[in-house]
């Protein structure tokens, strides 16, 4: 995934646009911004980024700041338009009606008044429930229905397409239950404090539901421990790119049999789902502890563990004090943010998690019409084959793969925009006055939604993000390239603007979702989405060991003091935007071929130096260090400052564009240079 943050981008492109129609125009790169005092063969980033990251701090209630999430905040803000306008009208509009469900979700979590004075009474029926727990028994019944009303205790479960046979989807059920960042957090002596703040934290939590002082902190000691024992069976971050630990295929009678006390046939049936031949748990260890533990962990502290979950759940939907201390944590304590965003934003991104889609709908009618959904759709094609040719000119590749690699590129699926059937939301009841049932509500709707696509056909014309999302993603079970529409916009895609900006721009985006296809991960999927090897095995080996050179570059790169990048865990984003550059300057080589009028300078600059000005200008930004902190733990994609320079530092072509010398830091020699695809 091609992502900013844990959320999204927007973007449309056309391909041959014209210097011509450009030159009228305000200028679409200010070369202004750029740092003349740094030398861009030294620090790229600090030349292209340097004056605006200066100009523009992290504002008091962001952890970061940068050309994605100025795009997310025009995205809400657009948003709030249409959920404004549908709250001001929604008791005139047609009942059941789209327009009513988000009017009326938007108002009510508008409604502080409602909301302060109902407290915590909105979870107190959930909260006796756990009280009148008294058996194991009791204690499965109870995840059932938990889970059958869209709350995951415990562990995840989701539909998606089966690895060994793409065509049907299928349940999984994946490890989950922590409430700190990693397992690693648990246990290092560097996290301590972190953890004496997570125990506080629960037993604040626990106060606001009356639980008294003492009795919190002793349930907060339960709630830690048992989560500590969670996370001793919990894989990282690493190990869950995995293709192998994600999937474990077993039939019921096999999953029933490997927890005893935890029976997987009652669970699905109060999920309503058509579980068939079988389904995947995912992680063994993890589902065979927690079975040991529904027996003897004691009763009392299962339910301080359910109970402290359930508020922190609610908390940001219910009054001020648990809102507050839900940041207080969460933002505050583990992210470093300084402020809370304003309410309408919270509501806003509250709507987005509930009914996204229903809203997407909304906002493409507003702001993407069909035409720019056509234009992208060239682009995407143009970027596309200059992919096959880089596969097809592979030097280190043999033909038997080459072959196999060619099949899994004509299957591609791109997807611009939005989806061509919108999402039935007619199910779905929602009252004017009552924010903490309209979440819920949404909350189990949704989880019906995707439970009942288990044991059907995979739809590969399903979106997994919404239209006013400001990203793109590939996907390795259904083999398709998804841009939402809010990423069609600068600086990624300007109509207005040269091949060389848009190239650098949208089409390195699509060109790196293209090679997600052909990452650490997606490579082992083959052209029908299943995991299966396509390889040869010499030929394997000689991209793991191209793959290793990037683990490398990336391990020595060390953003806060003595906390480096994990390589690893980033090798699948890294790859992509290296293959992803490549395969965009080849389409940009290849436009500006076409169109000869299109190779002059423009503000004193080559076609192939925009090229990457633009590129490195979409990772422009700041992050607070307590945010980037839980990010290198965490996330799969690199700090923004390393995205900008790493591929272009791996490319001759770079160092060709901008007169770089063989000792620079943004020239590797042939020894260290990495090219893969």
């Amino acid at each position: 995934m091609f992502k900013r943050s844990p959320h999204a981008l927007v973007l449309a492109f056309c391909a041959a646009l014209s210097i011509s129609a450009f030159a009228a125009q305000a200028p679409s790169f200010d070369v202004k911004e750029l740092d003349a005092k740094i030398n861009p063969c030294a620090d790229f980033d600090g030349f292209v980024n340097a004056k605006w990251v200066a100009a523009n701090p992290i504002p008091a209630d962001k952890t970061r700041w940068g050309a994605f999430d100025q795009l997310h905040e025009h995205s809400l803000e657009t948003q709030r338009e249409i959920v404004e306008a549908a709250a001001r009208e929604a008791d005139k509009a047609q009942a059941g009606s789209l327009q009513q469900k988000i009017g009326w979700f938007y108002r009510a979590g508008m409604d502080e008044g409602s909301i302060e004075k109902a407290g915590g009474s909105p979870i107190k029926p959930e909260l006796t429930k756990i009280d009148a727990l008294k058996t194991p028994s009791d204690l499965a019944a109870y995840i059932d229905d938990s889970f059958a009303h869209g709350r995951h205790d415990v562990f995840h479960l989701g539909a998606a397409p089966d690895f060994k046979n793409s065509k049907i989807q299928i349940a999984y059920a994946m490890q989950g239950g922590l409430g700190l960042p990693t397992p690693d957090y648990y246990v290092k002596d560097e996290y301590a404090a972190l953890r004496d703040a997570y125990k506080a934290h629960i037993a604040k939590t626990l106060t606001l539901v009356g639980v008294k002082e003492d009795e919190a902190n002793h349930q907060a000691e339960q709630v830690f421990a048992f989560e500590a024992r969670l996370a001793g069976v919990s894989l990282m971050p690493v190990e869950m790119r995995k293709p192998e630990n994600r999937y474990h295929f077993v039939t019921l009678a096999e999953a029933d049999k490997a927890t005893p006390n935890f029976s997987w046939t009652k669970f699905f049936t109060a999920q309503k789902a058509d579980i068939q031949g079988g389904f995947s748990l995912s992680q063994p260890k993890f589902f065979a502890e927690v079975d040991k533990m529904i027996t003897d962990v004691p009763m009392a502290q299962w339910k301080s563990y359910l109970r402290f979950h359930t508020i922190d759940a609610a908390a940001p939907y219910l009054s001020r004090p648990f809102a507050d201390e839900d940041f207080a944590f969460y933002s505050k304590t583990l992210n470093g943010q300084k402020e809370q965003e304003p309410r309408w934003k919270r509501v806003l991104n509250a709507q987005n998690d509930a009914m996204g889609m229903a809203l997407g709908e909304l906002y493409v009618a507003k702001v993407f019409p069909p035409q720019s959904k056509a234009r992208a759709l060239e682009l995407v094609n143009n970027v596309r084959d200059a992919l096959k040719a880089r596969i097809e000119h592979l030097d280190w590749m043999s033909d038997t793969t080459k072959q196999k690699a060619l099949e899994k590129w004509a299957t591609f699926l791109p997807k611009i925009g939005y989806p061509d059937k919108w999402r039935d939301w007619s199910g779905l009841t929602l009252k004017p006055d009552d924010y903490y049932y309209n979440v819920a509500a949404a909350q189990k709707f949704d989880h019906e939604y995707r439970v009942g696509k288990i044991g059907k056909p995979t739809d590969r014309l399903e979106w997994g993000m919404t239209p006013q999302t400001v990203n793109a993603y590939y996907n390795p079970t259904d083999n398709t390239i998804n841009f939402p529409a809010a990423i069609l916009q600068p600086p990624f895609f300007d109509a207005q603007a040269d091949d060389a900006l848009n190239y650098g721009g949208i089409g390195a985006v699509i060109g790196h979702e293209a090679t997600h296809g052909y990452d650490d991960q997606g490579s082992q999927f083959d052209a029908q989405g299943n995991n299966a090897n396509w390889w040869t095995k010499e030929d394997r080996e000689k991209f793991e060991a191209r793959a290793a050179k990037l683990v490398a570059q990336f391990d020595a790169y060390e953003p806060l003091p003595g906390k480096h990048v994990n390589g690893q865990l980033t090798l699948g984003e890294n790859i992509a935007d290296l293959g992803g550059l490549n395969v965009a300057y080849d389409a940009l080589q290849a436009a500006l071929k076409k169109n000869s009028t299109g190779n002059g300078k423009i503000d004193g600059h080559t076609p192939d130096q925009r090229f990457f000005l633009n590129f490195a200008r979409i990772w422009r930004g700041s992050i607070l260090p307590k945010a980037l902190e839980v990010r290198i733990n965490t996330d799969p994609h690199a700090p923004m400052q390393y995205r900008a320079i790493a591929a272009p530092s791996n490319m001759p072509v770079f160092a060709q564009a901008f007169g770089c010398k063989a000792d620079d830091a943004m020239v590797r020699d042939a020894e260290h240079r990495v090219a893969i695809w």
